[in-house]
């Protein structure tokens, strides 16, 4: 399947990527996709192989399968945030679609975002060039004003403008959109976003951030589309 060249691809092609994955058929299809994107491509078909290859040769960005026969992916992606070494790898997770308590455990665990099963290649080229660019984005400071599309983000002022005029949100829902809006097309979960907000220890439902999130939408008008749901999971800004 062919696909329009990505213009930043060149930013990161000759990457070193490793897929571990126990399905010989998607492990190979994995790799063939991305070896022809440019990418370099290392493949493990266990969590302990796959865990002996990154300390071996820490890759890029690894692509993981949550259904390991020996350790299961979210150990795997455990012990890779546990070791100094490794811990500022990217994880994607690759993941059935009844998984979703497992995607939030595993983006609670550190990993950056993930795919579910059954994948087009499109769709895996799209999330690991977009995981790649992110490693090559500096990212903005504490202080700083953030700008996406109409939407201006002041935090010294605690201030939201939408087409240059100002929109009344509180305190709270300020910092739901800065924690946000800060990281453009990161998954976040409930509980990530409440520990940004509140700090950890701070009990909050799901409904709560819900409730937020959508007083955020209906105050930022149609800015408010760049606050997507990412269902049985959390939130992200649109990149």
């Amino acid at each position: 399947m062919s696909e329009t060249p990505d213009p930043s691809s060149h930013l990161r092609q000759g990457s070193h990527l490793l897929v571990i994955e126990d399905e010989a058929d998607i492990r190979e299809l994995i790799a063939y996709n991305l070896r022809k994107e440019g990418f370099q491509v290392a493949l493990a078909a266990t969590g302990t192989e796959g865990l002996n290859l990154a300390r071996k040769t820490p890759p890029d960005l690894i692509l993981l399968d949550l259904m390991l026969p020996d350790i299961d992916g979210l150990e795997v992606c455990r012990r890779l945030k546990r070791d100094s070494a490794l811990n500022a790898i990217p994880i994607v997770m690759v993941t059935a679609k009844s998984g979703e308590s497992d995607v939030v455990a595993g983006l609670e665990l550190g990993a950056d975002d993930y795919i579910t099963k059954p994948f087009s290649p499109r769709v895996l080229l799209a999330r690991t060039r977009a995981i790649l660019r992110r490693l090559d984005a500096v990212p903005p400071d504490e202080s700083s004003t953030i700008r996406v599309r109409n939407v201006e983000i002041d935090p010294t002022r605690f201030a939201v403008y939408v087409d240059g005029r100002p929109a009344h949100v509180s305190v709270t829902e300020f910092r739901v959109l800065h924690t946000l809006a800060r990281r453009p097309g990161w998954v976040l979960t409930r509980s990530q976003i409440v520990d940004a907000v509140h700090g950890g220890g701070y009990i909050a439902t799901d409904r709560s951030i819900d409730v937020q999130i959508a007083g955020l939408r209906k105050k930022l008008g149609t800015a408010g589309a760049n606050i997507e749901t990412v269902r049985g999971v959390g939130y992200r800004f649109r990149e």
